[in-house]
């Protein structure tokens, strides 16, 4: 999609943008993801750094077809050394950090939503530019980002750490999102095995998949980078699921 057929609008500009966020994470995400108890940061999110969330409107038509969400926090100053935890670690961090009044460091991307009907447009690719650049304008030239490899969901069962080493013919990731990063100049950390946490009920997950569970054991749910633990005995489904830290630097280089 040429640059020219969008424009950037940032929650900063238009306070409508928290309600789009909410219609695209709507048909964007599995049911069971808007269920993460961290993720009701997310109205202050909005509140402390409308600046950083911002969406890609359509120039014809005005319609919301990306929205791109950010948080700054204070970070270890050797990007190499992120946690094991991360997008519930950052968002968390972000919102309690600025709370505190501490100083962030560094731009860490929450996520990018596309609905279905814009993907396969192009569209990831500028709003990961476009969160950089706006990190860049307000003094955070490196951003981190704990990337969901959507495709996992293909392959529950494979470790992350065996997944992020597949690669295609030409060496890019094999995961497309981990393409974006990195032909965007992110460079492939680690993975984050812990980096959302998701708990519900057995009655929780069946209306959340629309699926039974009959017994206890681990469950492969359409979505899920990996499987749901389903227990009978204290009557909790858990999923924990693992993510990709991606550092992009300030001189990274950009592959064509």
């Amino acid at each position: 999609m040429p640059e020219s057929a969008f424009s950037v609008v940032t929650a900063a500009d238009n306070p409508n943008l928290r309600d789009e966020n909410s219609r695209i994470a709507a048909v964007a995400w599995p049911e069971f993801m808007l269920h993460d108890p961290v993720a009701r940061f997310f109205t202050e999110l909005y509140d402390y750094f409308p600046q950083h969330q911002f969406g890609l409107a359509d120039e014809a038509t005005g319609e919301i077809m990306c929205i791109g969400n950010s948080v700054p926090l204070a970070c270890c100053k050797d990007l190499l050394e992120l946690p094991d935890e991360g997008w519930d670690w950052a968002l968390e961090k972000g919102i309690k950090g600025h709370e505190e009044g501490t100083t962030p460091t560094v731009l860490c991307a929450i996520q990018v939503m596309l609905p279905p009907a814009h993907r396969g447009k192009g569209l990831s690719h500028h709003a990961v530019r476009v969160m950089k650049e706006i990190g860049r304008s307000h003094g955070l030239p490196n951003m981190i980002a704990p990337v969901r490899p959507w495709l996992k969901a293909d392959y529950p069962l494979t470790s992350i750490d065996r997944y992020i080493t597949w690669t295609t013919n030409d060496g890019l990731p094999f995961d497309p999102w981990l393409r974006v990063h990195v032909r965007q100049g992110g460079e492939i950390i680690k993975a984050c095995p812990r980096a959302m946490c998701v708990s519900g009920t057995i009655a929780d997950w069946e209306q959340w998949t629309g699926m039974r569970f009959p017994e206890s054991g681990l469950y492969i749910v359409p979505g899920a980078l990996t499987t749901v633990s389903i227990d009978y005995g204290v009557d909790q489904g858990i999923y924990i699921e693992p993510n990709v830290w991606t550092v992009h630097r300030a001189q990274a280089f950009r592959l064509s």
